[in-house]
C-alpha cells in the first residue's frame, strides 16, 4: 500500500472516530477500537491496549493522543499528523454551528429527548471500552489484583488517577519481576 492510501485511510478512519465519537474521548474507545483493530488490523488487541494506556498517561484528550500514537504506529510522523487532524475536524466543522443551535433550542424539548437518549448510549460505549481493555488487560490474578486495588482505591480515597498509575506501574514491577 503506498503512502497515499494509507494516509488517506488514517484521515478516513479517524474522521469517522471524531465525528460519531459522542461523549469525548472514553466513549470513543470502542470506535477506535473496533476501527484500528478490527476492521483495519493495524494493531492487534494488546498493542491497542497499550497505546490507550499510553494515551490516557500522557497529557491531552485520549481520543486525541490516541490518534497521535496509533497514526505515528502505522505511518511515522506524517500518519501522527494526519490522524490527529482527522479526528479533531469533525469537531472544528460542528462545534460551532452546535453551539449556536444548542444554545437557541435548549429548552426545546425535543432537543432535550435526543440528548437523554444520547447519554445512555455514550455509557453502552463507554462500557464496550471498558470490557474490551478489561479482557485483554486483566490477564492473570496478579493483573486482576491491581485492577480491583486501583477500583478500590478510586472508588474509596481522593487519590489522584497520576498516582494510582505510578502505583500501578510498582504492583506490576513488583508483581512481574
Amino acid at each position: 500500500m503506498n503512502n497515499l492510501n494509507i494516509y488517506t485511510e488514517l484521515f478516513i478512519s479517524f474522521f469517522k472516530i471524531g465525528f460519531f465519537g459522542f461523549g469525548g474521548g472514553y466513549s470513543m474507545l470502542a470506535l477506535l477500537e473496533r476501527e484500528i483493530v478490527q476492521m483495519h488490523g493495524w494493531l492487534s488487541v494488546t498493542e491497542f491496549v497499550d497505546i490507550i494506556a499510553i494515551a490516557e498517561m500522557t497529557p491531552g484528550a485520549v481520543a486525541i493522543n490516541s490518534a497521535t500514537f496509533v497514526g505515528y504506529q502505522i505511518a511515522g510522523v506524517a500518519g501522527a499528523a494526519i490522524s490527529t487532524f482527522g479526528v479533531i475536524f469533525p469537531s472544528l466543522l460542528l462545534v460551532i454551528p452546535a453551539a449556536k443551535l444548542v444554545t437557541l433550542f435548549y429548552q426545546n424539548k425535543n432537543l432535550q429527548n435526543a440528548l437523554n437518549g444520547i447519554h445512555p448510549a455514550v455509557i453502552a460505549l463507554i462500557g464496550l471500552a471498558a470490557y474490551v481493555i478489561g479482557v485483554n488487560s486483566i490477564i492473570d490474578i496478579k493483573s486482576a489484583l491491581i485492577g480491583v486495588g486501583a477500583l478500590l482505591l478510586l472508588t474509596f480515597t481522593k487519590i489522584h488517577p497520576l498516582l494510582l498509575i505510578a502505583a500501578g506501574a510498582v504492583a506490576g514491577l513488583i508483581f512481574y519481576l
